[in-house]
């Protein structure tokens, strides 16, 4: 769930920010709260320091340890907010807003499968730590990866980069196609394109799956209306807008039209 209680700013220590990958960074801070409170799927809302930068940058969650207080973000540099972010050190201070949004609902499933595209990996390792039963990962990438052997602590994982640098050649749905993935559940971040993919996967599987949209955000806690995607409905239009920071970022595939 969304934590509406979390609405000020917070304090967070900087305890590592190292490079895992080509302009991907892995940042973990000490945010005893956020750590405390947040659920896989959901993110947190990082602010630059810049004062030319005044909108947040949405990140999502990647792991927590609760005993330590502790919060781990991946992220990519994109822009010059993220570039800030990548020469921040240890010891550094950053002001940090959540954890923001609606995670995914682990359902109790003797096998899952898990898919993940890009830095749309990073949110499902928290997940992939806490579900049940058998868990199958399907990672794609472009060239190279990151947090593979991270997976592979708690699930049998499966690779594909466009490239064909690591894994298998192709993209991840085609690498679950020819794997034959099959399980009672899918769980799933990444590309659209990807996510549609994935939902035509369930549909012809007859399984369910919770897809989170990556989208563009302003302010991370719905204000700005700048996330928005098209939910199905049943109405004159067919579908209502819903918000991807607030009422997502992870909606029930079957719901959400691209």
């Amino acid at each position: 769930m969304c934590q509406d209680n979390f609405r000020d700013k917070q304090g967070a220590e900087i305890i590592s920010n190292v490079e895992i990958a080509d302009n991907v960074y892995r940042m973990v801070i000490r945010q005893e709260e956020i750590a405390v409170n947040a659920k896989a799927g959901q993110f947190i809302n990082v602010y630059c320091k810049a004062e030319s930068r005044i909108l947040p940058r949405p990140i999502s969650i990647c792991e927590v340890d609760r005993d330590k207080g502790l919060v781990t973000i991946v992220y990519m540099i994109v822009g010059m907010g993220t570039k800030e972010f990548s020469d921040l050190d240890s010891g550094d201070r950053i002001e940090v807003l959540g954890p923001l949004g609606n995670g995914f609902k682990i359902k109790d499933c003797d096998e899952s499968i898990i898919v993940g595209g890009g830095v749309g990996a990073p949110p499902l390792l928290e997940l992939v730590k806490n579900l049940p039963g058998k868990k199958k990962v399907f990672l794609g990438f472009k060239s190279g990866e990151f947090l593979t052997k991270e997976f592979e602590k708690y699930a049998e994982v499966h690779v594909a980069t466009d490239d064909g640098s690591i894994g298998e050649k192709g993209n991840v749905v085609e690498l679950m196609e020819k794997v034959g993935a099959k399980g009672s559940m899918i769980y799933s971040c990444g590309p659209k394109p990807m996510l549609a993919a994935v939902k035509d996967m369930a549909e012809r599987l007859e399984v369910d799956a919770q897809i989170s949209l990556e989208e563009r955000m302003g302010c991370g806690i719905g204000a700005c209306v700048g996330c928005i995607c098209k939910i199905k409905a049943d109405n004159e239009l067919g579908y209502i807008h819903k918000k991807v920071c607030k009422d997502g970022p992870v909606f029930d595939a079957k719901e959400v039209m691209f």
